[in-house]
């Protein structure tokens, strides 16, 4: 049986000053609207090899052949990073996890992800390269390149190793899941945006080669911004203000329905089961998101809020992340 493969969906040096970790000081609440691309309004590209990258993602033998690199030998650290990164994203996004326990109760099922999507600054280094070369290193292989002009974002998707153990248990400890990076085009921002975004991704100093490690810690690399700059970015831009205060931050899981092993299975029965247990889906575009084959289809969350501390002293709401349901349709 073969799944459909729909995709789930100029870069500056960084800065020599040295790095700063901030703890965001995130205090969780429930439910606050936030936008998320369409998936299916983008434009496919051609893959291209990644640019900048801090660690190759293969290697040559001893006459000189590249080889593919392999997850075999990294496996249980590589899902341990992974399991850090769900652990961060559950904790800051009650929905998200209220929801995940509530499909695996549902006569005990595994639940098997999609993908995983991260947001970051296309500028200083920060860009899709400096979450990509972790998955890189650990066997993944980079695929379409997605163009959505609308919102200024390009993005990669990237497939899991064919080596790896396929796990039979729950979430990171299930099958390796798709992930797809995407990266704020800062460039074509407005010159007030731009100031705020190379700002703080220079005072990262080199905490974009640490991109994963971030995520899995729930820090930021920079400093925590004033309000008034993430309100300029929220003006423009609801994906700049988003990664301002979150970071290499888990953007949002996607549960593969089609994995399931009882009826909500089919993604219209696991809609109406989640909304019948007080929960609101994603209502922008329609509930359901259909591509254009009409092989995927997709449903998420409204996305959870949290209390950020911005470095005026100011508490604020901001979005956090969501979750998302994909069902991909077997090929004709």
């Amino acid at each position: 049986m073969q799944l459909s493969p729909s995709p789930v969906f100029t870069t500056m040096f960084a800065s020599t000053k040295s790095s700063t970790l901030s703890s965001p000081l995130f205090s969780l609440r429930r439910t606050s609207s936030i936008s998320k691309p369409n998936l299916f309004n983008l434009v496919p590209m051609k893959a291209t090899p990644l640019r900048n990258l801090s660690v190759s993602s293969s290697f040559q033998s001893q006459n000189g052949s590249p080889q593919k690199s392999s997850i075999q030998g990294g496996e249980a650290f590589f899902r341990g990073v992974l399991e850090n990164m769900q652990s961060v994203y559950l904790n800051r996004n009650p929905t998200a996890k209220a929801i995940l326990d509530l499909v695996h109760s549902a006569d005990n099922n595994s639940i098997c992800y999609d993908h995983l999507a991260f947001r970051t600054f296309g500028v200083n280094g920060h860009g899709i390269d400096s979450m990509a070369s972790f998955f890189l290193d650990y066997g993944y292989t980079q695929r379409d390149e997605l163009r959505f002009p609308a919102k200024k974002l390009r993005a990669l998707w990237f497939a899991p190793p064919s080596d790896s153990l396929a796990g039979s248990g729950s979430g990171m400890n299930g099958p390796l899941p798709r992930i797809f990076i995407s990266e704020l085009l800062v460039d074509q921002m407005s010159p007030q945006t731009q100031e705020i975004i190379r700002k703080y991704t220079e005072s990262s100093g080199i905490g974009n080669k640490h991109a994963a490690l971030v995520s899995s810690l729930g820090l930021l690399t920079w400093e925590k911004p004033l309000y008034s700059e993430f309100q300029q970015l929220a003006s423009e831009s609801e994906y700049a203000a988003w990664a301002l205060v979150n970071g290499y931050a888990v953007n949002h899981v996607t549960i593969s329905t089609h994995r399931l092993k009882t009826h909500l299975r089919d993604i219209k029965t696991l809609n109406q089961f989640i909304e019948e247990s007080g929960f609101r889906l994603n209502s922008e575009g329609g509930v359901l998101k259909v591509s254009p084959d009409g092989l995927l289809l997709q449903s998420s969350t409204v996305a959870d809020s949290v209390s950020f501390q911005f470095s005026d002293g100011l508490t604020k709401s901001v979005p956090c992340s969501y979750i998302e349901f994909a069902e991909r349709l077997v090929l004709p």
